[in-house]
């Protein structure tokens, strides 16, 4: 969609939602990103204190002030580059899981038959999974950066951006492929470290990161504890970023606002303002003393209700030949994200049905 019809995600959908609905679902995205980044801020600022000594109070104002001034400041062909780089560290987690020694018969096992979740509760972990995986803020900040780059070669209006050449495409699937493969190698690893270490001693009711970290230590050694740490805090410049940029993007589309990384403060401040809000809110967080691990697991439980919804959205626009500048989504592309939808809407029924 962005690339082919040279918009952000939000925009594309005004053609099918009316505006009532956009406004709904930016304002959720705004909430749940918010909680996300707030979450991620205390994580990183525990971590930095482990390392430092120094009060992670102080590492939250650090952190998000820092990263708020570089995403205002740092234009988004620098922003990019940063972030693909800072990507390298989410290979920690594949490192520590390895360095475990994994019964990897069972592993596979576990891994490859699945099973039925129990209960509420069960479900709700399901939909969770799927939220983080396949969550709403990905759609916007993908769409909008495909907008970005065609903005940094030149094509600044919507006109010039219309369609896309077949090499373009092709790019765009080998790129948003390997992301997505690596993506969710990475949080099988995750998935994986967390099994052989906290939930195999009883340890399932962390509140935490700095929890996490020490808990670690004991059961896994000192080397674990440290790639933990620096992972935590590699994967919090990621993402924080990206969960500020992409609540901007979509509450400018609404409005109509000026929008973009390589738009100054000056020239776009409603769309710096919502970034600075999302970030002034998420180091309030800290300061409020909430459970950031349950607030981080019941915002991933929102994303996972609310994605489905949006992925219906853009179904039917990636399906409008006249939207998709003559160029809709392939048939089987479009049935991959048919069965995605119908899985997740599945999956949030389970949560009050069983």
């Amino acid at each position: 969609m962005g690339v082919v019809a040279g918009a952000g995600c939000e925009a594309a959908l005004r053609n099918r939602c009316p505006g009532w609905v956009l406004g709904a679902i930016a304002a959720a995205l705004l909430a749940a990103n918010t909680i996300n980044i707030g979450a991620d801020l205390s994580g990183m600022a525990d971590a930095a204190e482990l390392l430092t000594g120094v009060s992670s109070h102080l590492w939250v104002v650090i952190f998000g002030i820092g990263i708020a001034v570089a995403t205002i400041r740092i234009h988004y062909g620098t922003m990019a580059n940063v972030l693909k780089w800072l990507a390298l560290v989410l290979f920690v987690s594949i490192v520590e899981a390895v360095q475990l020694g994994p019964p990897w018969r069972a592993v596979g096992h576990a891994t490859l038959v699945p099973s039925i979740p129990g209960g509420p509760g069960g479900w709700a972990t399901l939909v969770a999974i799927l939220g983080t995986t396949i969550s709403p803020y990905l759609f916007f900040w993908q769409a909008s950066e495909e907008v970005e780059e065609e903005k940094s070669i030149g094509r600044k209006s919507i006109r010039s951006r219309h369609g896309a050449t077949h090499d373009e495409l092709i790019r765009r699937k080998i790129d948003v492929g390997a992301g997505t493969f690596f993506s969710n190698l990475v949080m099988f690893f995750i998935i994986l470290t967390t099994a052989l270490t906290l939930h195999a001693h009883g340890l399932t009711k962390i509140e935490t990161s700095r929890q996490v970290a020490e808990a670690l230590t004991p059961l896994a050694g000192k080397f674990a504890t440290l790639l933990y740490t620096v992972g935590l805090i590699g994967t919090g410049l990621l993402a924080i970023p990206t969960l500020a940029g992409s609540a901007a993007y979509a509450v400018a589309e609404v409005y109509g606002w000026r929008q973009g990384m390589d738009a100054s403060l000056r020239g776009a401040p409603a769309f710096y303002a919502v970034v600075s809000l999302a970030m002034i809110c998420g180091m309030g967080m800290d300061y409020a003393n909430l459970n950031a691990v349950r607030t981080l697991y019941w915002s991933a439980v929102i994303n996972g209700m609310l994605a489905p919804f949006l992925l219906l959205g853009i179904l039917f626009v990636a399906s409008d030949a006249r939207l998709m500048q003559g160029q809709p989504s392939p048939i089987l592309g479009r049935v991959v994200v048919g069965i995605t939808t119908a899985t997740m809407f599945a999956a949030a029924a389970g949560m009050f049905l069983f």
